[in-house]
């Protein structure tokens, strides 16, 4: 029912143009993927993501199990009923949450066990638990569950735990039996390239149907993040797809398409939008500035998805008057930008342009006036 399928490789570098094919439907690669983290993608119904390009949606095990609970999802029909979206879904571990989030976590080889955010309460998540909240919710894709830690560390702590991971991986391969649902192993190792490739050959020795880089975009400079990921996508299957965990800004995301990395995820698009803050080929947009008040252009010529004509000077008046609306369609804004992006660098790909594409929208970044 699933089956990664390898198009083209442009051969100017090493940007891959793909398609994964599951049960509810192709996802053409590289992808991005809104994240839903408690079941919606915030600020947006179901129809107003789809209408983005959106193919698949990103779910969370730590923030559902906490609430409203796996068995509540479950008795209402599954992740995807629950919150009406027929696409696929893709259900993160909880890993990075209870790295970020969770309050006085203490993780040893059974698992993590923590506080709760929401109300302090005692909780514990282990590989197995992980597999079976996530059989739960029904995703189409599961994460394995990660030890995430903060970096910088030093080697002995970071190896440490990408060894733990590993352990924990093989738990969750074995753990797993919902035949309607695929996992991904997930690859740590820090900054280190050599626990990098060391992570990839241990993982794939494990054969999931898909691998993901974890660990990064934790505060690292992204040169380091870039370095990182040059050095682990030639360990990586090629006949899998490939994942970057939590990114990020547009331009990490084309950076990791010409590295060979097909799918990403990320808070940003939707975060950014309620911040008033809009992304376009010439640098973001911060929408409550007043230089914005009498404008009658579009936050970005050429987009296709719906209100995109609206005007940057309507935009900013709901922004002022604090209507909610503001917040909603800048984020639907932005990520029908994330999903544009994909589409050209797909099309790039395809014409061995992936370079020009790359640096056009390099230069239009860079020289374009973001703090309007």
């Amino acid at each position: 029912m699933f089956r990664y399928e390898l198009l083209h490789v442009d051969q100017n570098c090493g940007a891959r143009l793909g398609r994964l094919h599951t049960p509810r439907g192709v996802i053409e690669l590289p992808t991005f993927m809104p994240v839903g983290t408690c079941g919606t993608v915030k600020g947006m119904t179901t129809d107003m993501v789809e209408a983005t390009g959106s193919q698949i949606l990103l779910g969370n095990t730590y923030h559902l199990h906490l609430r409203p609970g796996e068995s509540v999802v479950k008795e209402l029909g599954g992740l995807h009923k629950f919150m009406g979206w027929d696409k696929p879904i893709l259900t993160d571990s909880g890993g990075f949450q209870v790295f970020s989030l969770a309050q006085r976590t203490v993780v040893d080889e059974q698992g993590a066990t923590f506080r709760s955010h929401i109300d302090g309460s005692k909780i514990t998540i282990t590989p197995e638990i992980s597999v079976q909240i996530q059989q739960d919710l029904g995703s189409d894709i599961a994460m394995v569950f990660d030890h995430v830690i903060e970096l910088p560390s030093s080697r002995e702590k970071v190896k440490d735990a990408m060894d733990r991971s590993i352990r924990w991986a093989e738990r969750c391969r074995d753990a797993h039996t919902l035949e309607s649902q695929v996992q991904f192993g997930i690859l740590q190792g820090g900054l280190d390239e050599s626990l990098r490739i060391e992570c990839a050959k241990e993982l794939r020795q494990l054969d999931f149907p898909g691998y993901a880089i974890g660990g990064l975009s934790v505060g690292e400079p992204p040169p380091e993040m870039y370095r990182i990921i040059e050095a682990t996508t030639p360990h990586m299957p090629e006949d899998r797809p490939r994942y970057l965990m939590g990114v990020g800004r547009p331009e990490d995301l084309l950076q990791a398409v010409l590295r060979g990395v097909d799918m990403f995820d990320c808070v940003m698009p939707t975060r950014n939008g309620r911040n008033a803050m809009a992304f376009t080929d010439d640098g973001f947009l911060k929408m409550k500035n007043a230089i914005h008040e009498r404008d009658p252009r579009p936050i970005q010529a050429g987009m296709h998805t719906p209100h995109a004509e609206l005007s940057r000077g309507y935009i900013r008046h709901l922004f002022m008057a604090k209507e909610m609306l503001a917040g909603m369609l800048v984020s639907m804004h932005n990520i029908g930008y994330y999903q544009r992006l994909m589409t050209q660098a797909r099309e790039a790909i395809a014409a061995d342009r992936f370079l020009d594409f790359f640096e056009e929208r390099m230069a239009g970044w860079a020289g374009g006036k973001s703090s309007d």
